[in-house]
C-alpha cells in the first residue's frame, strides 16, 4: 500500500506556494498539481466548483473528467449534497457511481467552504481499492482549509 503521507508538509508547501495570491483558479490549479505529484497511487486529483446545485469541473490533474455533476449524483455529488467528506474504498459498490475513468477503484471527496456555504469539492481517485483512510481524510481536510482561507471565492 502507500507510504504514509506527511500532510503537514503538504499544507506548508501549499501555503508557501499560494502566499499572497488570492486568485481561486490559480490556487486550485497549483493545489491539484501538488497533490498529483505528491500522493502515491492516484490517477486523478482536482476540484469541482459548486454552482446552482451542480458541481462544475475546475482545475485538475489527470485524464479528462466529467464536466458537470448534479448534487446527489455519484460520489462527488453526494458529498456536495450532504456537505460531508466521503471516503469510498470501492467505487463500484457505491450506488450511482459515475465512472469518469474506468481505472478508478477508490475515491475521496472533501468539501470546501467560504462564508458558511459549500464552494467546491476536492476529488481524488485511485486505481487501488481501499487507497484512502481516515488519516487521508483528516490530512486533506486540513489541506483544503488552507485553500478556504487563501482564495477569493467570487467566481
Amino acid at each position: 500500500m502507500s507510504k504514509p503521507t506527511d500532510y503537514s508538509l503538504l499544507q506548508e508547501q501549499l501555503a508557501a506556494m499560494i502566499q499572497n495570491e488570492r486568485d481561486t483558479v490559480a490556487n486550485l490549479a497549483n493545489a491539484s498539481a501538488l497533490l498529483f505529484m505528491s500522493l502515491e497511487h492516484i490517477n486523478w486529483a482536482g476540484f469541482y466548483l459548486a454552482s446552482d446545485r451542480q458541481l462544475v469541473l475546475g482545475p485538475f490533474q489527470g485524464r479528462p473528467a466529467c464536466i458537470r455533476i448534479d448534487f446527489g449524483k455519484g460520489v462527488c455529488g453526494n458529498a456536495a449534497a450532504d456537505d460531508t467528506a466521503l471516503v469510498v474504498p470501492n467505487v463500484h459498490a457505491f450506488p450511482g457511481h459515475i465512472a469518469c475513468d474506468a481505472a478508478s477503484n477508490s475515491e475521496i471527496v472533501i468539501p470546501l467552504h467560504h462564508a458558511g456555504r459549500l464552494t467546491a469539492v476536492l476529488d481524488i481517485d485511485s486505481p487501488l481499492y481501499e487507497r484512502f483512510s481516515c488519516r487521508d481524510r483528516e490530512g486533506l481536510e486540513a489541506y483544503c482549509a488552507v485553500l478556504e482561507k487563501a482564495c477569493d471565492w467570487r467566481l
